[in-house]
């Protein structure tokens, strides 16, 4: 039994990514991550972190049970599987999973308590990191029972083999594409133009793709 986790900040904010931009959540940010990408905004190393019993979470989520859902995310929250397991059958509101799509076995053991599935696409062009089209392939696979969508950060690098193989998997899936412009802090530097001809490259291969930057950092909140 694994009744304690390693998180880094427990806080409520808007979902600023994908589709369900604009709910409040309480996010959940657990430490550790098994990938290291490049355009990584997010600190979710164990320093200034703390070790929380699900009795304690379960207080939090008890004071904030008008958000729309909890946010599990971090780095990646699937490593704490064994955490997850104990606490989510006894979580009182929807579950929204944030996750990098690489660890189907662990979402295996999780995924009857989870509501919503937010995975990424990892672009070796934008991350610096090999292909990783076949763990998110078998990732899916376990997650699209659930309501799933992908988002997908992009820069000026992102090539015409990644966009095919892209929506590959969203025609495998029937699941929804975020396209997400990689940003500079708060700064969204890639030029308008370009944003556009990479939303229509998409929209060629595949309809069920949308081009949403990350509005949270728009309006300068968590």
């Amino acid at each position: 039994m694994t009744d304690k986790a390693k998180i880094k900040e427990i806080f409520t904010s808007i979902q600023g990514e994908g589709p369900f931009i604009g709910y409040k959540q309480l996010f959940i940010r657990f430490c550790g991550c098994n990938l290291d990408c490049q355009y990584c905004d997010t600190n979710w190393t164990v320093d200034n972190s703390k070790e929380y019993s699900i009795e304690e979470i379960l207080d939090i989520i008890n004071d904030n049970k008008d958000c729309h859902s909890i946010s599990l995310t971090g780095g990646e929250p699937l490593l704490h599987s064994g955490f997850l397991k104990e606490f989510l059958p006894q979580c009182p509101i929807p579950v929204y999973l944030e996750t990098n799509a690489t660890l189907a076995g662990e979402l295996g053991k999780i995924i009857n308590y989870i509501d919503y599935v937010s995975t990424d696409i990892k672009l070796p062009s934008c991350t610096g990191r090999n292909a990783l089209f076949n763990e998110h392939d078998d990732f899916l696979q376990t997650a699209v029972p659930k309501v799933t969508f992908a988002k997908i950060v992009f820069d000026n690098n992102i090539t015409d083999n990644e966009i095919d193989n892209c929506c590959k998997l969203g025609a495998k899936y029937n699941i929804e594409l975020i396209l997400q412009p990689k940003m500079n802090g708060n700064t969204l530097e890639l030029e308008p133009e370009f944003l556009e001809k990479t939303l229509d490259k998409f929209i060629e291969k595949y309809k069920k793709v949308r081009l949403i930057p990350q509005v949270h950092k728009f309006v300068n909140v968590r």
